[in-house]
């Protein structure tokens, strides 16, 4: 029985010695990989195919990105011949009214602050003598805060883009005062250039946000847009010295600027709305919705116009640049025949233009001088946007009497300039 049990377990011993030299004769390893000359010779020829197909489609894309550069270097547009007309020689040939030379607005939808910024600083030195640089951006930073609290409160029923009327920067100067330029220029990167496309599209991408989603919360919404205009345009300042004293932007455009927004008034002339009253001036960038346009006939809206800039004034003015007659490298705009003749541009016409959308409010310039050359009236207009950068005087313009009369439409004023059309109000 003692044998039986030792040859058992000895052959149990046995057996687990066999089994582990088993398992240890079949342990996993990595092996070079054998290849399949078939898959091998399909996968070249695949390459190939693919290869010759891009090299097809690069040839037919390089002809179509040459045939489109050809296309925008020949493109033409239908404008004007200026060979016959007379105009003045150069902005020296008018007689002109203090103002800054002229700024760019560059990638920037902004001219309404350029032209009205342009227009305070002239103010500032026709009633205190004083040359006062100011910056643009500052009243572009809080016209942002003020749309987008409206779009808030509106539940995103407002307009909303970066334009604006000319008369904006009085509002937002009553409400948060101004700076000079050298305080805050408006921009964050080192290139020191205004470029507002990636602004915009983080600004409206957070919109469509808040609304898609319903979040109208004010004081986060505002703190959020307040991070990305800080991003992009700088923090504008609490306070800052100037002239040896430290001074909020409130009190620098109250006690240094001393414009007084209740002296300026805007004036529109439209049969859409009755004459000599106030009333809404029904476009896109009247944002908020103004009804404080003084509404007259054309011939007294241009002679208001006329007699501020002659007697030294200058006028911001807001409307049309998208005409035959207004190009750039002849730094003129004048309304040709083949549009309509001189003798039928009247209320009537003007009207018209406006309300088939012919006549737009694209653009926001500054008035400054007058002369008069080949029996016209002439202005100098001083022009941020690139179309003035195009011709010989950069940054000018030189606008006809018949241009003005048809394709602009709103006009800011000191009210000085409009002391018999606001008898007229006051008697009503």
């Amino acid at each position: 029985m003692g044998r039986l049990i030792y040859y058992l377990l000895l052959g149990v011993t046995i057996g687990v010695m066999a089994i582990s030299a088993a398992a240890q004769s079949e342990r996993v390893k990595y092996v070079p990989r054998v290849p399949y000359p078939v898959f091998e010779k399909l996968d070249k020829m695949a390459d190939s195919i693919k290869a010759i197909g891009d090299s097809a489609t690069a040839a037919i894309r390089d002809r179509q990105k040459k045939a489109k550069e050809a296309e925008k270097n020949n493109r033409k547009e239908l404008r004007f011949d200026f060979s016959e007309v007379v105009k003045p020689a150069s902005p020296e040939a008018f007689k002109s009214a203090f103002y800054f030379p002229p700024v760019a607005q560059e990638n920037s939808s902004t001219c309404w602050s350029f032209s009205s910024t342009s227009f305070i600083e002239s103010e500032i030195f026709r009633l205190t003598g004083r040359k006062m640089k100011l910056s643009e951006m500052f009243t572009v930073y809080h016209e942002y805060i003020l749309k987008v609290t409206r779009f808030i409160r509106e539940r995103g029923d407002s307009k909303f883009g970066p334009g604006s009327e000319g008369n904006a920067i009085l509002r937002v100067m009553a409400e948060y005062g101004a700076v000079p330029e050298e305080v805050y220029p408006g921009w964050t990167l080192p290139d020191k250039h205004h470029n507002h496309g990636s602004l915009e599209n983080e600004i409206d991408a957070y919109l469509d946000m808040i609304k898609t989603h319903n979040y109208w919360d004010e004081e986060q919404d505002l703190a959020t847009l307040k991070l990305i205009l800080d991003k992009y345009l700088g923090k504008p300042p609490e306070s800052f010295a100037f002239e040896g004293k430290t001074m909020t932007p409130k009190e620098f455009s109250r006690d240094v600027v001393k414009i007084n927004p209740d002296d300026y008034i805007i004036i529109m002339s439209t049969l859409s709305k009755p004459f000599y009253t106030k009333a809404l001036f029904d476009v896109y960038d009247n944002w908020w919705r103004d009804s404080s346009y003084y509404n007259v006939p054309l011939d007294e809206w241009y002679g208001i116009f006329k007699n501020a800039i002659k007697q030294g004034m200058t006028v911001e003015i807001g409307g049309d640049n998208s005409e035959p007659g207004y190009f750039g490298p002849e730094n003129a705009a004048v309304i040709p025949d083949f549009d309509i003749p001189q003798n039928y541009i009247n209320q009537d016409s003007r009207e018209f233009r406006m309300n088939n959308g012919t006549t737009g409010d694209d653009h926001g310039l500054h008035v400054v001088g007058f002369a008069q050359a080949g029996g016209h009236d002439w202005y100098l207009i001083k022009d941020s946007g690139s179309g003035s950068r195009k011709g010989k005087y950069n940054g000018f313009l030189f606008f006809r009497d018949d241009y003005v009369r048809l394709k602009m439409m709103a006009v800011l004023v000191h009210k000085d300039a409009a002391r018999e059309m606001l008898k007229k109000f006051k008697a009503k």
